[in-house]
């Protein structure tokens, strides 16, 4: 067994498609298949079920997983401490956020650490931000830029980028009689406003809890991942959502929306970087850590 053959598996058993794990790992499809089923033969059990549509991980396989995340965790720390003795840092770290976080914050970041880390490699994913989280749990990424929830894990650390205010966004011309385009007065006439939310995380949490102080009941029209696709579906008229000030600010829909001044105000987005504390230990993630200290 090998280093390559475990990071194999962990493509496959991430993406859970032979295609997507073969383009990421930059071999073929074949040889992909290949590579899992030498590894499964080490084992001695089969990682994953397979047929002509889909891929799944076996219970073996999510046992393998767990040990899989750690062996090259692990492999990263132990070939930087073997490495030569210069203070240049070598390896890659995965990063994962939101795609407006892409070009709100990171655009800047990986400007600045690739100036002084020229030598670690940064993979990128982006995706839902309630989900972030989630992945460092999971051991899926070193570093996530999401929203503070109300409460965090105690094997997790944060630094906080920057604050956002959540705020009620409606079209700016009415498309449909059942959604305004001025705030509702009264308890009543808002719970019958079709609102487009976030399927889960931070903000929902957040609207739900505002919803409640208010004695309103709200009418559900659409709930969705990401806040992106909350703007569109608010731009197209559907109803009226709740979003960062952030994402609205870089939106490319943002003149087709507008802002409700609603009282009393939604608790704020508090955005910043999430990892493990044990990830700290590794030099890389510290010192992508460190950058925002140094801001």
């Amino acid at each position: 067994m090998n280093i390559k053959s475990i990071k194999h598996f962990l493509a496959l058993a991430e993406t859970l498609h032979f295609g997507r794990a073969s383009e990421e790992c930059n071999i073929s499809i074949s040889a992909l298949s290949r590579n899992i089923r030498q590894l499964e033969d080490e084992v001695g059990v089969e990682l994953f079920t397979r047929d002509n549509r889909t891929v799944t991980l076996t219970q073996e396989g999510k046992k393998f997983l767990t040990y899989a995340r750690d062996a090259v965790s692990q492999w990263r720390l132990i070939r930087h401490e073997l490495a030569d003795s210069s203070d240049q840092l070598h390896g890659e770290i995965s990063i994962y956020c939101s795609v407006t976080a892409s070009y709100s914050f990171l655009f800047e970041l990986l400007n600045q650490f690739r100036q002084v880390h020229p030598g670690i490699e940064i993979k990128l994913h982006t995706g839902d931000p309630d989900e972030a989280i989630a992945r460092i749990l999971d051991g899926k990424e070193d570093i996530t830029i999401a929203a503070h929830p109300t409460s965090v894990a105690r094997n997790l650390a944060f630094k906080p980028i920057t604050i956002s205010p959540l705020v009620f966004i409606a079209p700016v011309e009415q498309h449909l009689p059942s959604v305004p385009t001025q705030p509702p007065e009264t308890a009543d006439q808002w719970s019958k406003v079709p609102m487009i939310l976030s399927e889960a995380g931070v903000s929902r949490n957040s609207i739900d809890q505002w919803f409640r102080k208010q004695d309103i009941s709200p009418t559900i029209y659409a709930q969705v991942a990401g806040n992106e696709a909350i703007v569109s579906m608010v731009s197209l008229g559907f109803g009226v959502g709740v979003v960062p000030s952030i994402v609205l600010d870089n939106s490319p829909l943002k003149e087709r929306v507008q802002v409700w001044d609603v009282q009393p105000e939604l608790a704020p987005y508090d955005i910043g970087l999430f990892t493990l504390n044990k990830s700290l230990k590794n030099p890389m993630v510290e010192a992508f850590w460190s950058l925002m200290t140094s801001k």
